[in-house]
């Protein structure tokens, strides 16, 4: 009897080992489906990350919209006094000549509502108008989820795209990293020689510039 119980209880204990040992394994796998998830930032020769996002006017926007063209993106805040010295005009001029060569430009907001300036909707597109702004389409980042995936950091902070959806250039507009208008006046303007060189098939002379400007207040900062 003592040994068709000590038998039985050892069957017992197998039986349940087996049971537990399927809940042990999603634990195992998890780690490398959460490194896989992560994002890399990309830099100047690195393919762009595709990103969808929702414009002024209610529509969603892709990048992959655009394959084939070259693609400037623009990141903005009207509260800040850089893109307001930006904004004076200049931005303003650059966008046309770009847009008038056939490049789309898309001008994005990526700080968390209710800071800096953020605006939307029926805001966003007076703000289009009350500027004169002349780029393609105005995406709203409301989570910054794009934003971070580019690395972007301050307003203004830029990046051109060639046809091929490959970064060309990444960075601050250009060398006057001031708020004054007056800068504006003998500044080397990075994102139009590169626009330049690329039109002429030449290597991009500058791939990347120290951004300036007014950090972008991204969700979670502004919660901390």
């Amino acid at each position: 009897m003592i040994r068709m119980l000590t038998v039985a209880s050892a069957s017992l204990l197998l039986l349940a080992a087996c049971e537990q040992q399927p809940a042990t394994a999603p634990d195992k796998a998890a780690p490398a489906a959460t490194e896989t998830a992560t994002p890399a930032i990309a830099g100047p020769g690195d393919m762009a990350p595709a990103f969808t996002l929702v414009d002024a006017e209610g529509v969603q926007r892709s990048l992959a919209d655009f394959k084939g063209k070259t693609v400037v993106l623009e990141w903005t805040n009207e509260g800040c006094p850089f893109v307001k010295k930006h904004y004076s005009g200049a931005m303003q001029a650059l966008q046309r000549e770009a847009v008038a060569d056939g490049v789309v430009w898309l001008t994005i907001i990526s700080s968390a509502p209710g800071t800096q300036g953020f605006v939307e909707g029926e805001e966003a597109t007076a703000w289009k108008a009350k500027h004169q702004a002349a780029f393609t389409h105005l995406l709203l980042d409301p989570t910054g989820e794009v934003g971070k995936r580019y690395d972007a950091k301050t307003t203004p902070d830029m990046r051109i795209i060639d046809p091929e959806g490959r970064l060309i250039f990444v960075g601050g507009i250009d060398d006057k990293p001031t708020n004054k208008v007056e800068d504006l006046q003998g500044a080397e303007n990075f994102v139009r020689t590169a626009l330049a060189d690329a039109k002429a098939g030449r290597p991009v002379q500058t791939a990347f510039a120290q951004p300036y400007g007014c950090a972008i207040k991204y969700p979670e900062t502004v919660e901390s």
